[in-house]
């Protein structure tokens, strides 16, 4: 086996990048960068009546807005069936595959009675010993793997420990069908193979699929990896990852405003982890991940865990870089050309000067456009409920005497701001609050916002005045 550890994640196109899928292919890429490796793609669409463009293309922007990078050109299984063939003729050439000329018919009654028997569903064997000269004509054979009946097959692996299969529950695999397409289990062992896989770590549901590719493995004469099978992720109830708990596509949760950094780190968490450290950098996960502290037991998907993990992140991170994340989500959104250009030009710069209060009252990029859109609001603002009634005839006439106050005030900044409003309510004898309020509705059309003085400052002296004007006219 080669000194350098090579892993890989090897996706299905035949659908969006599942939570699932893209926590394993972290594991993939922490053990690689960990060790000093290598970490690779494989698209294994061998199923071409099920793979799709549209999910090719999903996996791999999933994987890029992860920042999961990979080395060299993605392989594709499909285009390398010729070299699965040529492996399975020389299984059949060494007596260790054989050709099956069963019949859909004959391999239901087998199913049928085995079920009948209590026994596990599987091939019996029928075509295992016979001569082809018994063929039954017209029909074309599928070639099945001659797998050990006797003795045990045994995966000493990285996470679950010694998993032992009693050979005679592991029945003779298709690896070959009849209309020459080979089957999963032999085009995986291959590709592992040739593309020197040292490490495959996976979902603990191939397990089994394990056990039948050791056997092939040892046919072939070929070193087995070192497999690491991950418990899979269940919901917050401990039952199987639904939609309704977050079994969503890795492109939901961009569209739903989550940062990759936060998703990785919340991702890493589940099933793997080291002490109690809950905030974990990149830097620290490809420090400290190892295969030894993936736990057994299966991890629980919480949203509302990672929807503050992503506030923490989001806090955490320079204005500029938000708005770097929300331009690429805006660009991203199906809805985002028309919400792009209501933002413009000069809005992405509005938006990062009013980042600091903006990123604190938020947990997701969605949240925080959806806190910001009175940033690009035309007027006159639509008023919602609470803002109405922050502006009635009480607070649209402290707005009207306050008005000439701010109209003075030159140059435009925070401080002076603040310093006119206080002036006001100390001669006045009002309450911050009870100015401040009327204030903010007439400047957002809502109750509540980053503070006043900023929203002032960052929506400029002609805006800021227009909008005031716009509410203090008797309704």
């Amino acid at each position: 086996m080669s000194e350098t550890v090579i892993t890989r994640f090897a996706p299905s196109p035949t659908g969006y990048l599942h939570i699932g899928g893209a926590r394993t292919a972290l594991f993939n890429w922490l053990y690689a960068k960990h060790t000093g490796g290598k970490f690779l793609l494989r698209i294994e669409d061998t199923d071409q009546a099920r793979s799709t463009e549209s999910a090719i293309l999903a996996i791999i922007d999933g994987l890029r807005w992860l920042e999961l990078d990979w080395d060299g050109e993605p392989v594709y299984q499909f285009a390398r069936a010729e070299r699965h063939r040529e492996i399975t003729e020389q299984l059949l050439a060494e007596g260790k595959a054989y050709r099956c000329y069963a019949s859909p018919e004959e391999l239901a009654a087998m199913r049928e009675k085995t079920r009948a028997e209590g026994r596990a569903s599987g091939y019996d064997g029928t075509w295992r010993e016979r001569d082809a000269s018994e063929a039954p004509a017209g029909i074309a054979p599928a070639i099945r793997f001659k797998a050990p009946r006797e003795g045990e097959t045994v995966i000493e692996d990285r996470v679950q420990g010694c998993v032992v299969f009693a050979n005679k529950d592991l029945d003779d695999l298709i690896i070959l069908r009849s209309d020459g397409s080979p089957t999963y289990n032999l085009s995986v062992v291959v590709d592992d193979h040739d593309m020197g896989i040292t490490h495959v770590i996976r979902g603990d549901d191939h397990l089994t699929n394990a056990a039948r590719q050791t056997q092939i493995y040892r046919a072939l004469g070929w070193e087995t990896p070192v497999f690491a099978h991950v418990p899979l992720i269940h919901g917050p109830d401990g039952t199987k990852l639904s939609k309704r708990h977050g079994a969503l596509g890795v492109e939901a949760y961009w569209e739903m405003g989550y940062l990759p950094s936060a998703l990785r780190n919340y991702l890493v968490r589940l099933g793997w982890s080291h002490g109690d450290a809950e905030i974990i950098s990149t830097e620290e996960m490809i420090s400290w991940f190892d295969l030894d502290a993936i736990g057994r037991s299966a991890a629980r998907f919480d949203f509302a865990k990672l929807e503050n993990l992503n506030g923490h992140y989001l806090r955490a991170m320079p204005d500029g870089e938000i708005v770097h994340q929300l331009r690429a989500l805006v660009l991203h959104l199906p809805d985002g050309a028309a919400l792009g250009k209501r933002i413009g030009d000069n809005g992405w710069g509005k938006l990062e000067r009013a980042m600091p209060g903006l990123k604190e009252r938020a947990k997701t990029l969605v949240e925080l456009l959806e806190n910001a859109e009175f940033l690009f609001a035309t007027r006159p603002l639509k008023l919602d409920d609470p803002a109405k009634k922050l502006l009635d005839a009480t607070g649209q006439e402290t707005l009207t005497h306050l008005l000439p106050r701010l109209t003075s005030i030159v140059p435009w900044k925070a401080e002076a701001l603040e310093t006119c409003v206080r002036s006001f309510t100390e001669e006045t004898g009002s309450k911050l609050g009870k100015v401040a309020q009327p204030l903010r509705a007439a400047l957002t059309g809502k109750a509540t916002s980053p503070g006043i003085f900023d929203v002032l400052e960052v929506l400029g002296r002609d805006e800021s005045l227009a909008r005031i004007k716009d509410h203090i006219i008797a309704t």
